[in-house]
């Protein structure tokens, strides 16, 4: 399949839904995260539970939901509860991954959806955290989903909306977060990054479909190594693009 026959947006939901594994929970949020939960249940995980912000668990996507709360996230679903509960249930330790999107983000995974320069005189003000800072700092594995560029991936977030890393080894774990959670994966349209075991730091992974280290690193605003050994991702596949197009969002609400 040719790199033009799929546009940025549907390879970031690919990559996303890739991600994920039959039976696991997933903290999913509005826009890309859901088309990806809807593609991983029709995929590889028919058992994913996605989990909503405002009570929602375990249910089937049949619908693309609009919003997180509305009725699409309770359909079928294996509870309905409220904020308070699936926060909790992630402070418990039950929700394995969390996806979330940035304004900002830095090499050790810490998130800005809040300010853009000074909080208190900004250039710009943000939605805010709403759930992000729970996500982030309370699921086994966050995965950002974000466009590369170097207005996104700074030395140094304007504000930290979500924790990652913090200031690196250890960091998170004074901050009173619990041991092996926080930044897992970084998903964007040049590459897939992770993050190193012991410097807690943001590396290269994989190269999206038409992408080289170079413009990974050219697009980055912070120094960026690379895993020792860096794979090509596979781009969109033809069932993929065609459940995305004709079922999941057949109405083009984001594609």
């Amino acid at each position: 399949m040719s790199e033009s026959a799929y546009n940025p947006t549907e390879l970031l939901i690919c990559s996303a839904a890739r991600l994920m594994e039959n039976g696991a929970t997933a903290f999913i949020g509005t826009g890309i995260p859901m088309l990806a939960a809807m593609l991983t249940q029709r995929m590889q995980a028919p058992d994913l539970v996605p989990v909503f912000e405002f009570g929602g668990a375990g249910a089937i996507l049949e619908d693309l939901p609009r919003a997180v709360g509305e009725r699409r996230t309770f359909h079928r679903a294996l509870s309905a509860t409220g904020i308070c509960e699936v926060v909790e249930a992630a402070q418990r330790g039950f929700i394995e991954y969390g996806f979330l999107g940035g304004a900002q983000i830095d090499a050790y995974g810490n998130l800005n959806t809040t300010t853009i320069g000074d909080h208190d005189h900004p250039k710009v003000r943000l939605p805010g955290s709403g759930g992000g800072n729970d996500v982030g700092s309370h699921c086994w594995r966050t995965i950002a989903i974000m466009r590369h560029d170097k207005q996104r991936f700074v030395s140094k977030v304007d504000f930290i909306t979500t924790p990652g890393y913090l200031s690196g080894p250890g960091a998170r774990e004074a901050a009173g977060l619990a041991r092996g959670t926080g930044p897992y994966r970084v998903v964007t349209n040049l590459a897939i990054l992770g993050y190193h075991p012991e410097s807690k730091r943001m590396h290269v992974l994989e190269l999206q479909p038409g992408a080289t280290l170079e413009s990974v690193i050219q697009n980055t605003g912070f120094e960026l190594a690379a895993a020792e050994r860096v794979e090509q991702a596979a781009p969109p596949s033809e069932p993929e693009l065609r459940l995305l197009r004709d079922e999941i969002d057949k109405d083009r609400f984001y594609i």
